[in-house]
């Protein structure tokens, strides 16, 4: 297993804690809820990955929480499994505060994590809120690009909005050609 996928499932361990328990952010960063054996045998970019996920993903929660809310289909965010939660902020602050990290991989990342500690449907809810995301970002992106004066382009001919039934209900997804993969 990669130092990275390392760092995102502490991150995605270390939310939970945080949504479950409401642990404090110098709690989170310490590390205590790990077990001491194995933070002693993490390295130390692995354990910084770490920390700055977590970090980004409670001094951001409130739009992370606004994104995450845009893509659910008929499903209050309350009612959000605290896992996929988790998993869904973890996910969002790759997208949304590591440019450098391709969009790609890091939904693929999440989705791993989901099919690990998700439910059997956790993974293809998970893909379709973080790919709205990832093309909100991409749109916003673009705008910003030509001066923010420019509306978005129409859907090129092929693309369509469709809805993806998961155990939370249906999620709102565009499907694209060269995203058809299921």
């Amino acid at each position: 297993m990669s130092a990275r996928r390392k760092a995102r499932i502490l991150a995605f361990q270390a939310l939970y804690a945080w949504e479950a328990s409401d642990s404090s952010l110098e709690e989170l960063l310490g590390l205590t809820w790990l077990d001491a054996g194995k933070l002693s045998q993490m390295d130390e970019e692995t354990l910084a990955f770490t920390r700055l996920m977590i970090a980004q993903a409670v001094e951001n929660v409130s739009e992370i929480d606004r994104r995450i809310s845009r893509h659910l289909a008929h499903w209050p965010f309350e009612r959000l499994k605290k896992v996929d939660l988790a998993i869904l902020r973890m996910g969002a602050v790759c997208l949304l505060y590591q440019p450098e990290i391709s969009p790609g991989i890091s939904i693929d990342e999440a989705i791993e994590i989901a099919k690990e500690y998700g439910s059997e449907e956790s993974y293809k809810f998970i893909n379709g809120v973080l790919d709205g995301i990832r093309r909100d970002l991409e749109s916003e992106r673009a705008r910003l690009a030509t001066g923010g004066n420019s509306r978005p382009a129409a859907a090129p001919a092929g693309d369509s909005d469709t809805t993806i039934e998961s155990s939370y209900g249906p999620v709102a997804r565009k499907n694209n050609d060269d995203q058809k993969k299921e």
